[in-house]
């Protein structure tokens, strides 16, 4: 593995805890800055919509510099979001914080993918992808669970301050591993050039797929604590067990899938699409005993993360020009995905449909993705086909993982 990997993977682990860790800390954070828990709630949307402005305007802004600076200067600001955090006085400025520290994530993971798959053979693209993401889904094994420890004893300001170190570890680690891309800087188009690249409809449907598929993990996800306490029977401290369970299904899938991704990039992706909706539809039974539930989460986990590394490369095969802009805006799709997921198994509950009907609605988002992958699938294949306008099935290649241009 080269060691780039390692020092993205480092950034992606501090990245992952801060984002998911406030969920965690909430009842912590509302008692001590004395507002109502739903209040405290806006700090995570206010991450999230960090995360989706920041990604495709900072990727945009940095395009004409060297990717080795622009990821510093990420975790640069990511260190500095988190920092003030752990000393906001008040909810504004901790919202603002939570801000600040969401603007680099998307920029971060998009930059980080191209300078991933440039480390190694077109062969093993998408798996250099998925080992970057490792420290994303280890964060839900062990630096989320820690973090909110932490916070729970030391203090919620604490956890800030610890994921500071992190992101400082991070920025240590890409000075010395990762290598130098002068050429790229000189080649950049710009950023005229760079979103000129995102008018194309493939590279839209792509953004579409991710929204749609990863809405279907988040619409079931959002309300797995009360399918677990509520329908499978656990007691409420059993649940940060069961959630690191979802992790490790997480890593699982996302492993697998970036290694399946090398070989199919589009059959992995229909693939994990068709097993996320089946595990959704197979929620309600799952739920109905202890043992099972506990396997749902972590099915759950891996189905989803199946398809990250091939959304991923697709986007950036899309928009072969402006890769990193491409890529950092799938961050900011799946950070759409995490707030129209939970808000449409929001309405399955509110409408009474039962406590696993998110599950349901999350099952419909799934196909809704297969459905935009499979119109993808058949754009691409007249845009290869013969001038004459003749289709030749068995003559298009298969798509790979590899980057072209």
């Amino acid at each position: 593995m080269p060691l780039a990997l390692l020092a993205l993977a480092v950034g992606a682990f501090g990245i992952g805890t801060t984002e998911f860790v406030m969920m965690g800390l909430l009842p912590d954070v509302a008692d001590d800055l004395h507002i109502s828990i739903p209040t405290a709630g806006h700090l995570v949307s206010a991450y999230a919509l960090g995360v989706v402005i920041g990604a495709p305007l900072l990727a945009a802004l940095t395009s004409r510099l060297s990717r080795r600076t622009v990821l510093i200067s990420l975790m640069a600001l990511f260190v500095a979001g988190n920092a003030l955090s752990a000393f906001a006085p008040g909810n504004g400025s901790l919202l603002a914080a939570r801000f600040l520290s969401g603007l680099p994530h998307g920029a971060f993971f998009g930059v980080g993918a191209v300078v991933a798959t440039a480390t190694v053979p077109p062969e093993r693209k998408a798996r250099s992808v998925s080992l970057m993401f490792l420290g994303l889904t280890v964060a839900n094994i062990a630096g989320v669970p820690a973090a909110t420890l932490m916070g729970q004893h030391l203090g919620w300001r604490a956890t800030f301050l610890a994921v500071s170190a992190i992101g400082l570890a991070a920025i240590v680690s890409l000075a010395l591993l990762v290598p130098h891309d002068r050429e790229h800087a000189a080649a950049s188009a710009g950023l005229r050039g760079e979103l000129a690249a995102l008018r194309s409809l493939p590279v839209w449907l792509a953004l579409g797929t991710t929204v749609a598929g990863f809405g279907a993990l988040f619409a079931a996800y959002s309300y797995v604590t009360p399918m677990l306490t509520g329908t499978a029977g656990y007691a409420e401290t059993s649940v940060t067990l069961l959630l690191a369970l979802f992790g490790v299904g997480a890593t699982a899938g996302n492993l697998l899938g970036g290694r399946l991704a090398d070989h199919s990039l589009r059959g992995t992706l229909f693939g994990g699409l068709v097993s996320l909706g089946v595990v959704l539809l197979l929620f309600p039974l799952l739920m109905r005993a202890e043992w099972s539930a506990a396997l749902g989460v972590t099915l759950l986990g891996a189905a989803a993360f199946i398809t990250g590394s091939p959304l991923q490369l697709m986007v950036m095969e899309k928009a072969a020009a402006a890769p990193s802009l491409a890529s950092s805006a799938n961050q900011a799709a799946f950070n759409l995905a995490n707030a129209g997921g939970a808000w449409i198994g929001g309405l399955a509950l509110a409408a009474g449909f039962g406590t696993t009907s998110p599950a349901l609605a999350g099952a419909l988002l799934a196909v809704l993705g297969l459905g935009v992958a499979a119109v993808a699938h058949t754009v691409d294949r007249r845009r290869t086909a013969p001038s004459t306008g003749r289709v030749v099935a068995s003559h298009v290649p298969e798509e790979s993982g590899a980057l072209r241009g």
